[in-house]
């Protein structure tokens, strides 16, 4: 049989730089080895707008897991979305 390894859904973190959780999640992703689109949302004003229209949250991390959205650094919910248990 083909290899048993899912494909991992497309991942996107929306987030600040001076945002202590934002900096916790992408940490948390890297050593899991997940990667990601990380979008800043304090230059991008087009890509907060998204955010908040796909969130309904103006607070970051939000992250887009396929499409699954987390808010905050949720991680059980972020295990759960890219089945990391």
């Amino acid at each position: 049989m083909n290899s048993e390894k899912k494909r991992q859904p497309k991942v996107i973190v929306f987030s600040t730089p001076t945002c202590p959780h934002c900096r916790h999640a992408k940490q948390y992703l890297r050593t899991r080895g997940i990667s990601f689109t990380d979008v800043d949302v304090s230059r991008d004003a087009h890509a907060a707008r998204d955010m908040v229209r796909m969130s309904g949250q103006q607070g970051v991390p939000v992250i887009r897991i396929g499409s699954n959205v987390v808010v905050g650094f949720d991680r059980p919910k972020i295990d759960r979305l890219l089945d990391l248990n």
